[in-house]
């Protein structure tokens, strides 16, 4: 069972605007703004209306010390499920989305957010973004801003911001090394990146196949125990790790949050979320590369 070739972007349009109109879905008002550090240009919401998405979590967690049904991944809301995309993957809308067309990539059964990803899991990631061009990324474990602890990818469409390069990371790129997994000069934490042969798009199968063996190299090369072939493998670490057609990326987390701002795997590519303006100004004046050095461990990588 795998989603038919060139139906996955129609179908996010179609159930977007279906759950829109059945009150399933509700996207967070946003405004914007850029702030320039280490040349690199943050791309940086400032949130409001969260009200109804905190209720619904602190309802979730009410649920789960009662031992209720705290997991919304199952089952998921049929008015968010865009398809079923193989055998042991389903894709979701975010049901409180502050990107339009953000994608959940969960697994069917339930797996652990603190787990290592799989193979099956890079063949999901890889048959959606042969579709369309996405930014794919993993929040490992709570303290690297992992929200629901049923094992999901994320997935936004690039480019992330309304101007300026498509993912904000990408002026820093061009000091990393072409080939092999190395380290962005410019990120003065520790890190693993590597580039991707951009016809791995064209086979998904084997994208996922070659990924997931640079996924576990990137995880060794920080210190970080890689997933085993043959059983589920609990993280050593919590991480970040972001992916897109061209390059991966992954960072070790010492903790979820600089002050109390939350950070995700989207914030090391250069897109940040704040809920309030005094959270703007705290970010400003520290500087986001500070606050992601502070999240991270120490190190330039390997």
């Amino acid at each position: 069972m795998t989603i038919k070739n060139g139906t996955l972007w129609e179908n996010i349009v179609r159930t977007t605007k279906n759950a829109i109109s059945a009150g399933a879905l509700f996207s967070i008002p946003t405004h914007y703004t850029f702030i320039e550090d280490g040349g690199m240009r943050f791309f940086v919401r400032v949130l409001a209306g969260l009200q109804r998405k905190d209720e619904a979590r602190k309802k979730q967690e009410a649920a789960s010390q009662s031992g209720g049904q705290a997991n919304p991944f199952s089952p998921p809301e049929k008015e968010l499920v865009v398809a079923d995309i193989s055998d042991t993957h389903i894709a979701l809308l975010n049901k409180y989305n502050v990107v339009e067309h953000h994608l959940l990539v969960i697994t069917r059964s339930f797996e652990d957010q603190d787990m290592l990803l799989t193979l099956s899991d890079f063949e999901a990631l890889w048959l959606c973004m042969t579709e369309y061009d996405a930014l794919g990324f993993y929040n490992g474990g709570r303290e690297a801003g992992a929200s629901q602890q049923h094992k999901h990818l994320q997935l936004v469409p690039i480019p992330l911001a309304p101007e300026g390069p498509a993912i904000p990371i990408m002026p820093l790129l061009a000091e990393a090394p072409i080939h092999g997994i190395g380290t962005i000069p410019r990120l003065r934490f520790l890190h693993a990146f590597v580039r991707l042969d951009r016809g791995l798009v064209n086979a998904p199968r084997d994208a996922a196949e070659t990924t997931y063996n640079l996924y576990g190299d990137m995880l060794k090369r920080v210190g970080l125990n890689p997933p085993s072939p043959s059983h589920l493998t609990r993280q050593s670490m919590p991480y970040c790790f972001a992916v897109t057609r061209d390059w991966m990326l992954l960072v070790p987390r010492s903790r979820e949050c600089f002050e109390d701002i939350s950070l995700n795997s989207l914030a090391f590519a250069g897109s940040l979320f704040l809920r309030t303006e005094h959270q703007l100004d705290r970010l400003k004046a520290y500087g986001p590369l500070n606050a992601l050095r502070s999240v991270a461990l120490p190190g330039a990588g390997p």
